[in-house]
């Protein structure tokens, strides 16, 4: 039987729920999905219970004696009558309490997930509620279940709600929806919101609970009241925020404000140190990217934007140099660890994630401004206000990658005097989570910002540069097949486009750019269907990495883990622990937290301890037992917003059909400048012209922009953000 076994102890006796299948190296075997504990009720199943350890201070020897001693009547006896265990040799009245302690601990516990199992909760997230309730756990269920969706990581609002139903809370109760309205908010969090208008979110709200507009506006006003939720009026929209989201913005706003201040260089001065680095490093800038070199030497915070070819990295080299021909500490970071180390290779210099930069740990803390981690946990981070980075330069890259989140934390690291300076592509897709930073910034029209438009002679031998501006532009593509870098393969429907793209990852593309099959990304819009990422990494690790005989794997939720399946951490887990070789350096460096995006291969698999040892392209390792299993997905294919970031040797891109909102320019643009020596693109010509012509994005509510208007100066007093009570 296969499966991930929790709370069950030798000489308990399971029921278990799932389907029998052959597995091609082991045989035939019983894939568990849910199973039920019995109690031991015999003396040979109690005596084997005790035997395993379960119970603290008894051995198989002295558990013989009990059970010799009690029989079937042991379990009552060590319940109820502790004291009784002294007649059993080698026992003293303190032992046999402790005993007594230890098995009604240990009761408790089993009868609480017995309990909780009833109303479908699993085992590790029912030890989670009991070690945060105890015994008061059943008045919690029966009262208010809603408030778990605070007090206990792991339980939201549809476990919740399916926990009231089955107690009997009634539809309309005050506390179902207060956790709604708040569980609605985050809804509108993941699809990359920071407010919701109040219209629209009374309606999504209501729906949601299935209650009428009137009744989710009357708790809104009390959430209002105890300042949980914010209302602000900005002009005629009202607008409905998370508290802490609301916080977050309006600090980022006031914390870009107090860093941008005007440094004392006139423009001929840095323009004479600019011409000296060019000379020096054989560089050669033209008049917007020496634009971009003095507003980032002359400001504290500065902005530069630009497309593939344009020359950030070169930008980037001549304002390193001058920054350190200065003797001025500068400070290199992106979102991920791809970009990261493609900085770094750009640069000369090491860069690091954000995450690195500011010291992440998976320690909890109590700002109210902090937002929790994918996995649960709180974001904290050893460089902050009290502590900030120690840098006279910040120069971020793939500034559209960063959420609001992310940017708080960052920003309160940077003390007052720090420069700060964003480089990303506005046309890339928007973050992954909450906001539109780098959007914002360039709309508040607050800072000085280089937009580079020029596309360099090397660029325009390169028929990805030159599709990926066309695609912008909205001329279309060339997909004649006269290029060297970029191919159309026309097909009709999804079995073909499936068995072009294991043909092309497996054996056409890998010599043709030098590289493994494994460096070969597959990029779709989409996660489900024939052509989304579950389908075709099912297919993929099918052939790219067969399952045989001495290839160890194990069954998480989403299938099958195989020694050398290529995986993607899919959630920021900040707790996450890894170890890492440095070269030269005799110790292991250590540390916390694995970030989603993060790709790497499967490098070990323990079926004995359910765990599975993973390397990442950045070489740390790290253990996952049963817990995190969840975090991984297998990553033969990923969808282009997870792409985000990165670069890969070749990309295939399978375009076939999809949702209008989805297929559009800006995710076609962001896949198409996810490779370096190669795009193939493979299914209808007319579903990439389409995308070329769909320039509708889902539109993100944010308010960075406007509070950065409001600071700067400008805005009439009836545009300004007013708070409702």
């Amino acid at each position: 039987m296969t499966g991930f076994f929790h709370m069950v102890d030798g000489g308990e006796r399971i029921q278990a729920e799932g389907e029998f299948f052959n597995h091609s190296s082991y045989g035939r075997q019983f894939r568990m999905n849910s199973y039920q504990i019995s109690e031991p009720d015999s003396k040979d199943s109690i005596l084997k219970y005790l035997s395993s350890g379960v119970i603290k201070g008894i051995r198989a020897g002295l558990a013989e004696r009990i059970v010799k001693k009690f029989g079937e009547d042991t379990f009552r006896i060590m319940g109820e009558e502790p004291e009784r265990l002294q007649e059993v040799k080698g026992i003293s009245l303190k032992k046999a309490g402790e005993i007594g302690e230890e098995f009604a601990a240990k009761a408790g516990m089993r009868r609480a997930i017995l309990f909780l199992q009833k109303y479908g909760i699993g085992n590790v997230l029912g030890v989670r509620i009991y070690k945060c309730y105890g015994e008061r756990l059943y008045t919690v269920i029966s009262e208010n279940p809603y408030r778990m969706t605070e007090e206990v990581r792991g339980v939201g609002f549809r476990t919740a709600d399916e926990i009231a139903q089955k107690a009997g809370i009634e539809r309309h109760s005050d506390y179902r929806i207060r956790s709604g309205i708040l569980y609605c908010l985050s809804l509108s969090l993941n699809d990359g919101n920071v407010y919701l208008p109040e219209e629209e979110f009374l309606g999504k709200a209501a729906a949601l609970l299935t209650v009428e507009e009137a009744d989710v506006k009357s708790q809104l006003d009390n959430l209002c009241m105890e300042r949980r939720v914010i209302r602000k009026q900005k002009g005629e929209e009202i607008r409905i925020y998370p508290a802490n989201f609301y916080r977050m913005e309006s600090q980022c706003a006031r914390m870009l404000r107090d860093l941008d201040l005007e440094e004392n260089v006139s423009e001929e001065e840095a323009l004479s140190d600019i011409r000296q680095i060019e000379l020096s490093s054989d560089l050669s800038l033209d008049e917007a990217q020496r634009e971009a070199v003095v507003g980032a030497i002359r400001h504290g915070i500065f902005l530069m934007t630009g497309g593939p070819g344009t020359g950030k990295t070169t930008t980037i080299r001549v304002l390193l140099q001058y920054f350190l021909s200065k003797g001025m500490d500068v400070m290199l970071s992106a979102p991920t660890g791809r970009a990261a180390k493609r900085m770094s290779e750009s640069a000369g210099m090491e860069a690091r994630t954000i995450h690195r930069m500011l010291e992440v740990s998976g320690e909890a803390i109590d700002d109210e401004n902090s937002a929790e981690s994918d996995s649960g946990g709180s974001m904290a981070f050893g460089r902050n206000s009290e502590n900030p980075l120690e840098t006279d330069v910040v120069i971020v890259d793939e500034m559209s990658m960063v959420d609001i989140r992310l940017f708080y934390s960052l920003l309160s690291a940077i003390q007052a005097g720090t420069k700060l300076v964003m480089v990303g592509d506005s046309h890339q897709l928007p973050s992954v989570g909450p906001g539109s930073v780098l959007k914002d910034l360039i709309q508040s029209a607050c800072f000085h910002m280089v937009s580079l438009k020029k596309i360099f002679r090397q660029a325009e031998e390169s028929d990805i540069v030159m599709n990926a501006h066309a695609v912008l532009q909205g001329t279309g593509l060339r997909l004649d097949n006269k290029s060297r870098d970029f191919f159309f393969l026309n097909r009709a429907n999804a079995e073909e486009i499936i068995e072009g793209i294991i043909y092309l990852v497996s054996k056409k593309l890998p010599p043709y750019v030098k590289a493994t099959p494994y460096e070969i990304q597959v990029l779709t819009p989409m996660r489900k269907g024939t052509l989304g990422v579950d389908s075709l990494n099912e297919k993929l690790q099918a052939a790219l990495n067969p399952s045989s005989k001495g290839k160890r794997e194990i069954s998480f939720k989403k299938g099958i883990l195989r020694e050398g399946d290529k995986i993607m951490q899919i959630r920021n887990n900040y707790r996450q622990e890894w170890e890492q070789t440095v070269p030269g350096d005799p110790l292991r460096v250590s540390g916390t937290g694995v970030f989603n995006g993060d790709l790497g291969v499967v490098v070990s698999i323990n079926p004995e301890g359910a765990s599975v040892r993973v390397q990442f392209d950045d070489g740390r390792e790290s253990i996952y037992g049963t817990g995190e299993l969840s975090d991984l997905d297998l990553a033969y294919a990923i969808t282009i917003h997870k792409s985000q970031g990165s670069e890969y040797p070749a990309v295939v891109m399978p375009l076939l059909t999809g949702p209008e909102l989805l297929m559009n320019r800006n995710l076609l643009y962001t896949g198409i400048t996810r490779a370096k020596k190669c795009v193939t693109i493979i299914g209808s010509r007319n579903t990439v012209y389409q995308m070329v012509g769909n320039t509708t994005e889902q539109k993100r509510y944010t308010g960075l922009s406007d509070k950065l208007k409001e600071l700067c100066g400008g805005i009439m007093p009836e545009d300004r953000e007013t708070e409702e009570y």
